[in-house]
This record gives structure tokens, C-alpha cells and sequence, in this order.
């Protein structure tokens, strides 16, 4: 492997991220792959730490990551703030990467269920971190309504979103192997070794008998795109806002 893999890893704070990705590791690596953790400095101590290989935290300066990646480690799994906006963190994410040389594996969403159920305003906000994932892990699904679960899960599976759903149960994944493979299911394109094209402009026929210029324009992810004040045109919920505050 020439670059270490980054799996980011997004999520609500309280979704017990850190102990899934352990069951990844522990799972779905093999025993010559060199795993590590980075963490962002504002999730507060878990007891799972303390299993985790390599764990470093990472921390936001002027909206870009600061991190430098683990030594000699094959598999980064890189644990995003879970109390900030998911979105500015995935673009602040690709820059990154450039920088230090890494290749992202896969994003990693994983969907506290009892909490998105009690906050529905937060369906937007899964939206967007679905947007821009390659895996849904549905977990804390205990004294959900099965139509919720069904409902949330058709709101992209009826979009015909290529990405993967896996159910956690005690904590645990069936298919740690399949979550982990890095062939990319996310319908976002920003990390894309070549930019999707939109082309405007005339028809075939206008184009053959040169009776019209067509243009053509890198794509503008939705959920990156801004007004010319810098605010988003598509804006998502303040996850912030529906926790409770930090003791």
C-alpha cells in the first residue's frame, strides 16, 4: 500500500463511534495491518480509549485539521467532531489529505437512531452526512418503531443512493470486512480523482453543426456550494443545538 487509508468516521457525539471502530479493527483489519485513531480534541474521555491502538487527537485551526498522521500506521480511522458541522469538517478534509499524503477509504456514517428519532428537525442533518457517505451504521435502534427504521432507511434507498446499510447489534457488526472495503459507494464526488463535468450549452445537433458553444464546468457539490457572503446554500441543522452542554 503506498498511502495509508483514512476511514472518516462521522456521527453525533454519544453514538459510541470510538467502540465501533474497535470492532472494525479488531474485525476487519488483518493481523499485518497497522491501525490507528485520531480523535478530535473536544470528545470528551470514553472508557474504549484505552483499547484503541495509536490514538492521537486531532484539533481545528482557522477551519482547516490539524493532524499529523500516526507513524507507520496503514488504517487511520479519523473520528470527527461530533458536536460541529459535519460538512465543514469533509472539506476541510480533502486539502488534508493532499497534505499529508494519505488516500480516504471510506466515510463511515454512523446513525444514532433513538436520538434521530426524538429530534425529527435532524433528518437534514443526516441527509448531508448520507450525501457524502459510503456506509450507514444504524445503531442504538433499542425502543425504536420498526415503520421509523423502515422509513429512514426508504428516505434513500427509494433515491437509489448506492451506499451501504449495516444494523449494529450489541455493539457489534456482522460484516466488518464489507464495511471496511474502500470501493467507493457515496454519490458526493469531491473526493473523486477526476471532477464530474456538467456540460451546458447547446444540443448534439448544435454542437455537430457549430451553431452554438458548449461549455464545460467542474460540478458544485450541494451541500458545499455558498451564497457570495460565504453562508451555504444548502444549510444544515446546528447538531450542537439538541445536545446537551459539555460539563
Amino acid at each position: 500500500m503506498d498511502k495509508p487509508l483514512i476511514y472518516l468516521i462521522l456521527g453525533v457525539t454519544g453514538s459510541d463511534r470510538r467502540a465501533l471502530v474497535l470492532d472494525l479493527i479488531e474485525n476487519g483489519l488483518t493481523e499485518t495491518d497497522r491501525p490507528a485513531v485520531l480523535l478530535n480534541a473536544r470528545e470528551t474521555p470514553d472508557a474504549v480509549d484505552a483499547k484503541l491502538p495509536n490514538l492521537s487527537r486531532w484539533t481545528w485551526m482557522e477551519n482547516s485539521i490539524e493532524a499529523g498522521l500516526p507513524v507507520d500506521a496503514t488504517h487511520i480511522f479519523f473520528v470527527s467532531d461530533g458536536r460541529s458541522n459535519p460538512i465543514d469538517q469533509i472539506e476541510a478534509l480533502k486539502p488534508w489529505l493532499d497534505q499529508v499524503g494519505a488516500e480516504l477509504g471510506r466515510i463511515i456514517f454512523v446513525a444514532n437512531c433513538q436520538f434521530i428519532e426524538a429530534n425529527p428537525p435532524l433528518l437534514a442533518w443526516c441527509d448531508a452526512c448520507v450525501h457524502f457517505s459510503d456506509v450507514v451504521l444504524l445503531n442504538h435502534r433499542e425502543g425504536v418503531a420498526n415503520k421509523w427504521m423502515s422509513d429512514f432507511q426508504g428516505r434513500y434507498k427509494n433515491q437509489f443512493m448506492p451506499l451501504l446499510f449495516e444494523f449494529v447489534k450489541a455493539g457489534r457488526l456482522k460484516n466488518t470486512a464489507t464495511v471496511l472495503d474502500p470501493v467507493a459507494r457515496r454519490i458526493a464526488h469531491l473526493f473523486d480523482d477526476e471532477p464530474n463535468w456538467i456540460i451546458s450549452g447547446g444540443d448534439d445537433e448544435d454542437e455537430a453543426e457549430g451553431n452554438e458553444e458548449v461549455e464545460a464546468a467542474p460540478e458544485e457539490d450541494p451541500y458545499l456550494a455558498r451564497h457570495s457572503g460565504g453562508r451555504r446554500l444548502k444549510e444544515i441543522p446546528d447538531i450542537e443545538k439538541f445536545l446537551p452542554p459539555v460539563e
